[in-house]
């Protein structure tokens, strides 16, 4: 999870915004305004939402394994590269040292009752050169075969995420990752690899987490790995390789898909999807039909550009039409691929934002970043929490939710993240006293239980993070989790009162 800082220019009319709004955004019966009141979990429980409903907490495997015993990816490369683009010059070398520690990972899970644990397989730990070829490192193997078997010992269903932004750094070397046609094929085979090896436990896959972040970022303004962009070190162009990644992207995604209905989903009764950014938008002026068209363009350049394709089979005609030939194009054969190629939709909310229309940029100097023609605002906030970069607004939850509803098909969906950090330089006390992370779960649930009596086909909410972890792009200055993590003995792990709050909510 990283979220961009917010304009703090904008912050009173974010408050007068929220506070003359919010009691019609979500209906009252809900318990879904502010304030919420809703932490009382005597009263506002799981009962509440389905009996099959799914409630479980989220990690990824650079964020928590550590490096030991893997080949290198591209944030290993990129975080000793640049170790100034990090704030705290830290790298995920150890990290919650998971690998050593995945047992202790599975009595977490277990203290917080939940039935189920988002995780991703790294890459290089299974495919040390990232393709077949190179050869199967069984040691990874075996670490992930251990720790499926001890979550399903305890009852807890894996989702597994096949890649979350980890690329091999051997691909990378050899023909530039996402950038390349040839990932296509080695993620497929690498997707293969793990439906053969762990498919008989594993009945839910999740093919790519958050697609526009890698794209946008590793390729737009170069502040993910592999530091690409136009100006960048290592070269890049802004206005054309973002589109390009994102493509190949989907054609990986449909292309694992694909196989693994025709030779796995049917004696293996697994699903398969994929999860995109949940990120939503409001018009800054609610009166002006620029700022309200700039909103729904803003969504459909976060959001869209992989939904759309995903349900229709083709980007969206907005996109189409400002990015123009920068746009790859699918074959009516890569349409037929993509359009589909979901068994349910992984959504990761935490943020709403302001839209304003925006001039359209010099012709000379095109950008993903700028092609939309929006300007950006800050967060809309209910709750202040001490990281002010890190502000929420549950009503927009709902708001996306009901849109993809009503725009595409109302898909199976899992909430696959949600939540929100502290600064990572608190003292214990303070950092496990987080009632402001109770408040953000509890309204997002609040509102999350509006959304499935609006008709909204969601079937489960996975806590981020499990425990606190390396923080993509900040490092280890943020905290997530709902257990506290000493980093320097990543053994010593101690349960926030979120923590507390979710087992009691989850259990009741």
């Amino acid at each position: 999870m990283a979220i961009p800082k917010a304009h703090y220019s904008l912050a009173i009319l974010v408050i007068l915004f929220v506070v003359s709004n919010s009691q019609t955004v979500c209906n009252p019966e809900c318990k879904a305004k502010e304030p919420f009141n809703c932490d009382n979990s005597l009263t506002f429980n799981r009962t509440g939402f389905p009996k099959n409903f799914t409630f479980g907490a989220a990690t990824s495997a650079y964020q928590i394994e550590g490096a030991a015993h893997r080949a290198l990816n591209g944030w290993d490369y990129y975080t000793h590269r640049y170790p100034e683009r990090v704030p705290d010059r830290s790298s995920g070398d150890v990290a919650c040292d998971s690998y050593d520690l995945y047992k202790e990972d599975v009595k977490l899970l277990k203290r917080l009752k939940v039935q189920a644990y988002r995780l991703s397989i790294a890459w290089s730990r299974v495919l040390p050169k990232g393709r077949l070829i190179g050869g199967v490192d069984e040691n990874g193997i075996t670490y992930y075969n251990n720790l499926i078997n001890e979550l399903k010992a305890n009852g807890i269903e894996p989702f597994v995420t096949i890649f979350h932004w980890d690329v091999p750094q051997t691909l990378e070397d050899e023909y530039g990752g996402f950038l390349s046609p040839r990932i296509v094929e080695d993620f497929k085979n690498y997707s293969e690899l793990l439906f053969q090896r762990f498919g008989d436990r594993v009945k839910f896959w999740i093919t790519l987490n958050q697609p526009y972040s890698l794209a946008s970022k590793g390729y737009g303004d170069g502040s993910y790995p592999p530091g690409r962009c136009t100006g960048c070190e290592f070269g890049g162009d802004s206005g054309t390789e973002p589109y390009i990644v994102a493509h190949h992207q989907l054609l990986a995604h449909a292309e694992a898909v694909s196989l693994y209905r025709k030779r796995y989903q049917k004696f293996q009764g697994g699903k398969i999807g994929t999860t995109l950014i949940g990120r939503w938008f409001t018009p800054l002026n609610e009166t002006s039909d620029q700022d309200q068209a700039a909103a729904k363009r803003a969504f459909q350049f976060f959001v869209g550009w992989f939904l759309d394709p995903l349900v229709y089979g083709e980007y969206p005609m907005i996109m189409r039409l400002l990015v123009g030939d920068r746009l790859p194009k699918f074959t009516p054969q890569e349409s037929d691929l993509v359009k589909g190629s979901l068994d349910f939709l992984g959504l990761n909310y935490y943020v709403t934002q302001y839209a304003t229309d925006a001039p359209p940029p010099l012709p000379t100097q095109p950008n993903a970043l700028t092609d939309a023609r929006v300007t950006l605002g800050c967060v809309l906030s209910f709750f202040l929490l001490q990281a002010p970069s890190f502000v929420y607004y549950p009503p927009g939850f709902r708001q996306i939710l009901n849109h993809i509803k009503d725009n595409y098909q109302n898909p199976l969906t899992y909430i696959t993240e949600n939540g929100v950090s502290d600064y990572g330089n608190l003292t214990l006390p303070n950092a496990l006293a987080d009632n402001g992370r109770i408040q953000n779960h509890c309204s997002h649930l609040s509102c999350l239980k509006c959304s499935i009596e609006d008709g909204c086909n969601v079937a489960g909410y996975f806590a981020w993070s499990l425990m606190d972890n390396y923080e993509f792009g900040n490092g280890y200055t943020l905290r997530f989790g709902m257990n506290w993590v000493n980093f320097t003995n990543p053994a010593d792990r101690r349960q926030k009162d979120s923590a507390k709050w979710y087992s009691r909510f989850v259990a009741e």
